[in-house]
């Protein structure tokens, strides 16, 4: 296995030390041949990703849906080669730290999508959190429809489907054939997905949604063009994709799935998993560490439930959380309510933020409900990031399915890591940092986006939130989440876990919902090594706010150093310890 990404990532940064001093002209020459491919790549990027580019804000390819075939993905790996050699081939002797980093992040990117396409990981492109059938439906909303040519521009792609569904199901038979499959107890789940969005009327479908909210200068032949071509595509040409596709998963696909819900039981699979560790984390610690690490904050933070617990009067968690399960105030009674809790504490946020931060984010927040067809897998909230041109605000989908389910107590925390000061607040200014190229900008590293998140739930407190102590004990339980997520990812990945074992730790040191104990389990499963970057990134992000403390003293502020951690997008863990580092040294100056 190649050396892992913080080795090579530090390599590059410290490739130029010994060289020779350059001179202008070559400096300027190289500088620019590296800004220049930077900007080539992510042309090349949108050109083959034009759903991507859509939700951006970018319209140039508004008429273009991408090529999912087998063989795009053998052209586009080898393009991703050739662009490695050309970015290897610059010398960054004597470039400035940022543009050291631009490349060295550049260069560790497209050696991981080389080896993501090498393992074949495209083999296995659905599953009951994602994929074609639930991001094709959830692709109009994320689209600003302005004019005839935005709606003649998504009736291409609807026609266009077919063939995209067509190509995915052909990578999926050669997954069966390289037993690169999902579990097959969670592929029933994404035959129902697609099954239901067959099942609907073309006018009740998310690909009618646009016509909905016509642009108030459209004359009326015009909508009724429009609205006539719409539903005879969704009837003919895209429902009927979805059923194909619901009956080539129930029939065909789900009975090959594996057994084991373990990735260890893939071909090469503990190699896999540890791939998938060190992408997360951004860091070389291996499945045994982070398993280790996950059970010691597990205590630690139980200590601290037990502490609000007492308080409330109860000497055991388990009986403080049926005591939780029982009390219908801790319950919301409807979908609405839900929405209006989160609002209240985005709002509350909103205003302490100058507290926290000296830059502040300049896209809006919206609280809307998730998605009817894919609620029943999803998770309680997730953030969606605002177009870079402002066009469409950013937006927590929150789930509203089943509300008497759910506890009030997690909302709080929940509201402050999708909005501000977590997911909102960091994806929206990376998404301002013009002097940063364009990959860094719409980029992400879980450890970092996550561990941010993360880090931000307790910042409520800081700032004098989480007055109700069950909303504090709901923080705690949040935290404690991704503290189980490092044991129980690691279970079932590298330890040969069952998942009646996920689900019996969760109840043994939480109080989470049951119906968020059974999505969490299921996510797992199908997104091996992704929940590990939460607890990984907080920590990290946690030691470097309390090294900086330490030695800067009275000249630490916290709204320079929070400014400092979001100043240069998202960054592996490595990357943004040297950063944090060198600030401090230039204060200490």
């Amino acid at each position: 296995m190649r050396k892992l990404a913080i080795a090579a990532t530090l390599a590059l940064l410290a490739a130029s030390s010994f060289a020779a001093e350059p001179t202008a002209a070559d400096l300027d020459k190289r500088r620019k041949a590296l800004a220049d491919l930077l900007h080539e790549h992510w042309e090349y990027t949108l050109k083959v990703n034009p759903e991507f580019a859509s939700i951006l804000g970018d319209k140039r390819y508004n008429a273009q849906s991408s090529d999912v075939s087998a063989a795009e993905v053998a052209r586009e790996t080898d393009e991703q080669r050739r662009f490695l050699a050309r970015v290897n081939a610059i010398s960054d002797s004597a470039f400035s730290d940022q543009e050291k980093i631009n490349k060295a992040l550049m260069a560790q990117n497209l050696r991981d999508g080389i080896e993501s396409a090498e393992m074949k990981e495209w083999e296995m492109p659905v599953s009951q959190m994602g994929g074609i059938h639930l991001d094709s439906a959830q692709f109009p909303s994320l689209l600003s429809f302005t004019g005839s040519k935005d709606y003649d521009d998504y009736l291409t792609r609807m026609h266009a489907m077919p063939r995209q569904f067509n190509d995915t199901i052909a990578i999926m038979r050669s997954g069966m054939r390289d037993r690169l499959m999902p579990p097959q107890f969670l592929l029933g789940k994404v035959a129902g997905q697609a099954q239901d969005i067959a099942a609907q009327e073309p006018e009740k479908s998310p690909f009618a949604a646009p016509l909905q909210h016509f642009p108030e200068n459209m004359p009326e032949a015009e909508r009724t063009r429009i609205r006539t071509a719409y539903l005879d595509a969704i009837r003919n040409e895209v429902l009927p994709a979805y059923a194909k596709f619901a009956t080539f998963v129930r029939d065909e696909y789900a009975p090959k799935g594996r057994k084991d819900v373990g990735m260890w039981s893939l071909p090469d699979g503990v190699h896999r998993y540890a791939v998938r560790a060190r992408r997360s984390t951004t860091t070389n610690l291996t499945p045994e560490e982070i398993h280790q690490i996950g059970l010691k904050e597990v205590a630690r933070i139980e200590s601290e439930m037990r502490t609000i617990a007492a308080k409330l009067g109860f000497n055991d968690l388990k009986a403080f959380n049926a005591s939780i399960d029982a009390n219908p105030d801790l319950h919301p009674k409807t979908r609405e309510e839900i929405l209006d809790i989160y609002r209240k504490y985005e709002n509350q946020m909103y205003a302490e933020l100058p507290k926290l931060f000296g830059r502040l984010p300049k896209a809006k927040l919206e609280v809307v409900p998730i998605e009817a067809f894919r609620e029943k897998a999803a998770a309680g909230a997730d953030y969606q990031p605002g177009a870079a041109d402002g066009s469409r605000p950013g937006r927590i989908n929150v789930n509203t399915s089943d509300p008497q389910s759910r506890k009030t107590i997690f909302m709080e925390s929940t509201a402050y890591h999708e909005g501000v000061p977590g997911h909102h607040m960091q994806l929206s200014i990376a998404q301002e940092l013009t002097d940063l190229p364009q990959f860094r900008r719409q980029g992400g590293y879980t450890a970092y986006v996550e561990g941010w998140a993360l880090y931000s739930e307790r910042l409520g407190k800081e700032v004098g939130f989480y007055q109700n102590p069950y909303n504090d004990y709901g923080r705690l339980n949040d935290e404690m989440l991704r503290a189980i997520r490092l044991v129980v990812d690691t279970g079932l990945h590298a330890k040969k876990w069952t998942r009646d074992q996920v689900v019996q730790f969760f109840h043994d040191h939480s109080a989470t919902d049951e119906v968020e104990v059974q999505s969490e389990t299921d996510r797992y499963i199908v997104w091996p090594g992704q929940a590990l970057g939460y607890k990984i990134g907080q920590l990290k992000i946690t030691e470097l706010r309390e090294r900086a403390r330490t030695k800067l003293g009275d000249r630490f502020d916290i709204r320079e150093f929070h400014d400092q951690i979001l100043g240069a997008g998202a960054l592996p863990m490595n990357v943004l310890e040297r950063r944090i580092d060198d600030w401090i040294a230039a204060k200490l100056k």
